[in-house]
C-alpha cells in the first residue's frame, strides 16, 4: 500500500491501535517525504522555471491545505483517531509539521541544482543565438544586450504568516486545528452560543444575513459547538478562519477579517489555566518581557469573562501614541465557557469545565509589523506585500 493510500485511511483501518503502531506509520511518512525531497535534489532542473515548477508541485503534494498529504493525515489519523491515541498522534503530527518545513517552495529552490546543458543543447542554443544576432543586425528583433525577464518567487501574506505563528505555538502545547463552514446557521452562530435574539450583534446592521436562518459567520465560535458535538470532552482545539461583519472599511475595520479562537475542556480546567496559557502565548509571540493584564468583561458565551491586554510592545509600558499613553494594548477576549454553552454542545457542565479565547489575526499582524491601516492587507499592493 502506497503512502497516498495509507493517509486516506483511518488508523483503525491501518491496524494502528497503539503508540508503537502510530510511530511506525509516521516513520514511514517521514521516510517517504525525505525520499521524494532527496530525489528532486538529485534530479535537479534544467532551468529556473522548471525548478520553480518542480518545487511548487512537490510542496503542494505534501503541504497543500486542501488535498496535501499532511492535510489528509490531519483529517484521517488525527481528527478520526481514537481518543486514547490522540496525544501520541498529536505529538507525531507536530514533529512531522516541523520536518515538513524543508518542503516549502523557497526552501526547496535553494537546494535543487540547475543541471549543466548537454553539448547537443548547447549547440542548439548557440545556433539560436547566431540566428538572433543576424536578425538583430537586420533590425528584426529587440536589443539582445537588454537583461532578460525574471519572474520573482512570491512570499506568504503577512496575515498568513501571523496565523501560522499562532498555530505553531498552540500545536506545541498539544492543541489541534479545527475548521468549520463560513456560511453558518443562526443556531450555531448565535443560539447555541447563548446569544439571545435581543442582542445587538444579531441585528442586520451588524451581521450579514443570507436569509432569516443563515448568515456569514460573525466569529469562529460556531466551530466550538460543532467540535463539542463531534468529539465530546476532553477537547483542546484552536479555530483559525475568516469571519464577516457589516462594518464600513476604515483603518481599523474590515467587513472580512481573520480570527483564531481557542477552546479547552476537561474535568479540572480553571481560570488559572487560562491565564497561564495566554501569558505563555503572549511571551512566545511578542517576547519574554511582555506582561499580561486581565480585566473583567461580559460575553454571553463565557462566565466569568475577561479582556486581555499586553504591555505596549512599542514603548515598554511607558506610554506612547499606539497605547494611547496607557502602557497597555487590549488584544483579545476570554473566559470560562458558560454552562449552557457546554450543554448545547452535548457536554455535562457538572462533570467538565472549559475556557475559551478569541483574537483577531489581522490586528495581531498590525501590532507585530507596526502597520497602521488594516486595509493594506486586502489591497493586493505588491509594494506593500514585498516587505514580508
Amino acid at each position: 500500500m502506497t503512502i497516498d493510500e495509507k493517509v486516506r485511511k483511518t488508523l483503525a483501518e491501518l491496524g494502528a491501535t497503539d503508540a508503537a503502531g502510530v510511530e511506525a506509520l509516521f516513520g514511514e511518512v517521514r521516510a517517504a517525504m525525505e525520499q521524494e525531497r532527496s530525489s528532486l535534489v538529485a534530479r535537479g532542473a534544467s532551468s529556473e522555471a522548471e525548478r520553480d515548477k518542480l518545487c511548487k508541485d512537490l510542496r503542494d503534494r505534501w503541504l497543500a491545505r486542501k488535498n496535501g498529504l499532511l492535510t489528509q493525515i490531519d483529517e484521517h489519523w488525527l481528527k478520526l483517531g481514537a481518543k486514547e491515541l490522540k496525544p501520541i498522534v498529536g505529538r507525531q503530527f507536530n514533529e512531522l509539521r516541523k520536518a515538513s518545513a524543508g518542503m516549502e517552495t523557497n526552501e526547496l529552490a535553494q537546494v535543487v541544482p540547475l543541471r549543466k546543458e548537454t553539448s547537443a543543447s548547447m549547440a542548439q542554443l548557440s545556433a539560436q543565438l547566431e540566428s538572433d544576432v543576424i536578425r538583430a543586425e537586420r533590425g528584426d528583433v529587440s536589443d539582445l544586450t537588454l537583461p532578460g525577464y525574471r519572474r520573482p518567487l512570491g512570499s506568504l501574506h503577512p496575515v498568513t504568516q501571523m496565523q501560522r505563528e499562532i498555530e505553531e505555538i498552540f500545536l506545541n502545547l498539544g492543541f489541534w486545528i479545527e475548521s468549520g463552514p463560513e456560511i453558518e446557521s443562526v443556531y450555531y452562530n448565535f443560539d447555541a452560543l447563548n446569544i439571545p435574539e435581543s442582542h445587538p450583534s444579531r441585528d442586520d446592521w451588524d451581521t450579514l444575513y443570507i436569509n432569516s436562518q443563515t448568515v456569514l459567520r460573525t466569529h469562529t465560535s460556531p466551530v466550538q459547538i460543532r467540535a463539542m458535538e463531534k468529539y465530546g470532552a476532553p477537547l483542546y482545539i484552536i479555530i483559525p478562519g475568516k469571519c464577516y461583519r457589516h462594518d464600513n472599511p476604515d483603518a481599523s475595520h474590515s467587513p472580512m477579517f481573520h480570527q483564531v479562537e481557542g477552546l479547552a475542556i476537561a474535568s479540572d480546567i480553571t481560570f488559572a489555566d487560562l491565564k497561564g496559557t495566554l501569558d505563555f502565548f503572549a511571551k512566545k509571540l511578542f517576547g519574554e518581557k511582555v506582561q499580561t493584564r486581565f480585566q473583567p468583561s461580559f460575553f454571553p458565551f463565557t462566565e466569568p469573562s475577561g479582556e486581555v491586554a499586553i504591555s505596549c510592545i512599542f514603548c515598554g509600558g511607558e506610554g506612547c501614541r499606539v497605547c494611547k499613553e496607557s502602557g497597555w494594548i487590549e488584544v483579545m477576549g476570554c473566559g470560562m465557557v458558560h454552562p449552557q454553552v457546554l450543554r448545547n454542545g452535548g457536554i455535562d457542565p457538572e462533570k467538565f469545565s472549559g475556557w475559551a479565547f478569541g483574537l483577531g489575526v489581522d490586528r495581531f499582524a498590525m501590532l507585530k509589523y507596526d502597520i497602521n491601516d488594516i486595509q493594506l492587507f486586502f489591497q493586493s499592493d505588491v509594494r506593500f506585500l514585498e516587505q514580508f
